[in-house]
């Protein structure tokens, strides 16, 4: 009997996508040399309402090698991640994940485990100035460069190129960079997520237009300015003291902004209910006015706490000055039972009284929740790039360490209009991991726990820069130094503030300070897994364990989540279960054990927990009778077991 066993390997988009237009035009499915294909005339004609004749004009972005950047976001990947242990924090119990590796590739192998998790992305790519870099991808290898991609480095031992603004694709491979990797991003968004991208003026419009592709039109949100300096600058023709922010959503109609309760005018809304504190702070306007035209039925009497009639323009009575009520007699008797008018006395006025609404903050005039406009505008001022440079500084005792980081300040606004309690907030252009910096910090101030998923290529940093002197070898280094060190900060500081205000005795932090680490590496299966086809029967003894032989237990368990679609930040811990290791991962959502001898009694014992899943290696059973007998026990014992073998 057959077990099923783990792919081992990133869904295969392409295939994914034809099973997707099968279904929704199966007469456009047909057969080729190479079996089942899509007949894309034929696709193109459902699509359209005219008879197609040919090419036609269309409005899109084109650009050389925007088909490879398709292909390369469709191409399955057969990498795993390995868990770094002693380059992580509270590695069992934290949920903030630190990956280090191409992101491209880092984002395929999360599809399944994030896939519609991730409530925002905020990216700072590499800006295509002509100086920096873009990320050079590379699909077409033998094995002998996949060998040396094992450990992200081409056969020039660097995964990065330079791309001068002479260069005769200056604006292609950047393009050709950024589209697969936001292709796939967007899959990992929630359906009410959004994502900001940090850019400058270079290539703005090239990444709006590709954003409209890959994001829709539609979901198109705002495009923010902002004013990064101020002061002059030693520019030829106009001074750039600006960078922007484009803002996309995953579904617009569902995204939804946090309201800042600190935006709206305390000045004006300086008035409270006790009785009705979900209605929010409110202020008064007068009910009558003199220049909204005269109706008869808006002039009536409204009776005064003195037993008076109360009139517009404060009237004793009924007459055509223009002047009546803004509502009507009956949502005025409703108002007065639920508390929206309020009386005044008013010695000027004929009957003494004034007769004004109440304007609340948080519901309409009918008593229903208010739908606001956003206090957030297109344009940030007042947090300066120089600002990270003395973040910098608290931090690592000196500048120079970060190369153009963000201000936390910045990315903190984002997040705290943005993101709520349990969100994963996703950066898979990491840096100096500004972005981890800022969860950190917003989450001391509201007390949420809110998430993040950093990714960054372990680039080497310039043996003449300042942080390679300082013992930071690559961009990775620094940033989970930084991460450290600002926990450490935050973390010192709250406490410092529990003291100052006496509840040091009953103060309990809370707040997650840790991340695992995980690095980008070739399968942990071996290579005959993937290409029996290139190996001779001769050669398979050689393969009597389909695992390499320098994998450990943790490796494994981690590409067991991937491919089971688990996210990265469940629990871990282990037990003794008959003499055998077990990994529990988030108590009984998954049961793994590596050991050999697996057999029925263990298999018994399993059972008695009921784990959703449970994982085996294939060699790892007493006899080929015992990897039978243990599948049918599990049936029997614990049917809503999954049991799988790798």
């Amino acid at each position: 009997m057959s077990i099923e066993k783990l792919d081992m390997k990133s869904p295969d988009l392409v295939n994914q996508n034809f099973d997707k237009l099968a279904s929704l035009f199966p007469n456009c499915v047909t057969e080729s040399a190479e079996g089942k294909a899509i007949d894309f005339d034929l696709l193109k004609q459902e699509l359209s309402h005219a008879v197609v004749d040919g090419t036609k004009e269309r409005y899109r972005l084109e650009w050389p090698g925007k088909k490879v950047a398709i292909v390369t976001a469709n191409l399955p990947t057969t990498k795993t991640l390995r868990p770094v242990r002693e380059d992580s924090v509270d590695f069992d119990t934290t949920e903030n994940i630190y990956i280090e590796g191409d992101n491209l590739e880092v984002l395929k192998l999360l599809q399944e485990s994030y896939l519609g998790k991730i409530k925002m992305i905020y990216i700072d790519p590499p800006y295509n100035t002509g100086k920096d870099f873009v990320y050079k991808d590379n699909f077409s290898k033998d094995r002998h460069e996949e060998f040396l991609e094992s450990g992200q480095k081409d056969e020039y031992n660097q995964r990065l190129m330079a791309n001068p603004e002479t260069a005769g694709r200056y604006h292609s491979d950047w393009l050709t960079m950024m589209y697969p990797r936001l292709k796939l991003a967007r899959n990992l968004l929630t359906q009410n997520g959004v994502t900001f991208i940090s850019i400058d003026e270079n290539e703005n419009h090239n990444l709006r237009k590709v954003c409209d592709e890959v994001f829709g039109e539609s979901n198109f949100v705002a495009d923010i300015i902002w004013q990064k300096k101020t002061g002059s600058s030693d520019a030829k023709h106009i001074a750039t003291i600006t960078e922007y922010i484009i803002v996309y959503a995953r579904n617009i109609d569902l995204l939804e902004f946090n309201q800042d309760e600190e935006a709206h005018d305390n000045s004006r809304y300086r008035y409270k209910d006790e009785h009705f504190e979900q209605r929010g702070p409110y202020y008064t306007d007068n009910l009558d006015r003199g220049t909204l035209g005269y109706h008869e039925t808006l002039d009536y009497g409204v009776t005064t706490p003195d037993g008076r009639k109360a009139f517009p323009n404060g009237r004793t009575n009924q007459f055509n000055d223009g002047w009546r009520w803004k509502w009507s007699k009956s949502k005025l008797d409703w108002g007065i039972k639920n508390d929206f008018i309020e009386l005044q006395e008013s010695p000027s006025k004929q009957c003494g009284w004034s007769v004004y609404y109440k304007i609340y903050l948080n519901v309409d005039n009918e008593g229903n929740p208010k739908k606001r406009s956003s206090p957030y505008k297109n344009i940030i001022q007042g947090i300066l790039n120089t600002h990270a440079s003395t973040e910098a500084k608290e931090l690592f005792d000196r500048t120079g360490i970060f190369s153009n980081p963000k201000p936390t300040e910045l990315i903190n606004r984002l997040l705290q209009f943005s993101t709520d309690e349990n969100d994963i907030i996703l950066d898979f252009f990491s840096g100096s991991a500004t972005s981890a910096h800022s969860v950190l910090k917003v989450n001391a101030i509201d007390g949420l726990n809110r998430k993040y998923i950093h990714i960054q290529l372990p680039e080497k940093t310039d043996e003449s820069s300042d942080a390679y002197k300082a013992g930071y070898k690559n961009i990775c280094e620094i940033g989970k130094e930084r991460i450290r060190r600002a926990a450490k900060k935050i973390k010192a500081e709250k406490l410092e503030k529990a003291q100052k205000d006496g509840l040091f005795a009953d103060f309990t932090d809370e707040q997650d300070y840790g991340f695992r680490v995980y690095r980008l590496d070739s399968s942990n299966m071996q290579d005959v897994y993937y290409r029996p086809q290139d190996y001779q029967q001769s050669q398979l003894d050689a393969f009597a364990d389909n695992i390499k032989p320098d994998r450990t237990p943790d490796d494994l368990l981690t590409q067991i989540l991937l491919d089971w679609g688990l996210p990265l930040s469940l629990k871990i811990s282990s037990v003794e279960i008959s003499g055998k290791k077990v990994y529990q991962v988030a108590e009984n959502s998954l049961y793994a054990c590596f050991d050999s001898g697996i057999d029925e009694d263990f298999a018994k014992e399993i059972a008695k927990d009921s784990p959703l899943r449970v994982v085996f290696r294939d060699n790892g059973f007493k006899n080929d009778t015992a990897k039978v007998n243990v599948r049918q026990l599990l049936k029997q014992l614990s049917p809503e077991t999954e049991m799988k073998v790798i």
